[in-house]
């Protein structure tokens, strides 16, 4: 399986994701995290059906701390939707795929037909 979701940093939060054109989901995790291994392919599998669409990221707070601490990060997994570079959703804990596919929808501009 590709890897739709990508990392990001404390380096290149700026730019990737508070930059972004698009809505932008980032997956704030770490490795030794149950619910976030938990959750990842759902993160993963909703990152390739918006693919084009959104961007997301992946950002592991041991490595990284001060986007999280910027954001008041205080429970993982936190995903946190952005839009024109401003927090629009956040979602603490293990949800559903349907869940995060939900939130990301509503950001995403809909289709011209």
């Amino acid at each position: 399986m590709a890897n739709f979701a990508k990392e990001v940093t404390d380096t290149d939060f700026e730019r990737d994701v508070l930059g972004s054109e698009h809505p932008v989901l980032v997956d704030f995790w770490a490795e030794w995290c149950g619910p976030c291994r938990m959750i990842a392919p759902s993160v993963e599998a909703v990152a390739e059906e918006y693919s084009g669409k959104a961007s997301f990221f992946k950002m592991n707070v041991d490595e990284n701390q001060n986007v999280p601490q910027r954001f008041g990060i205080r429970g993982i997994p936190t995903l946190i939707l952005f839009k024109g570079g401003q927090e629009q959703e956040r979602i603490v804990g293990a949800v559903s795929r349907d869940a995060i596919a939900k939130v990301v929808a509503k950001y995403v501009e809909p289709a011209v037909v």
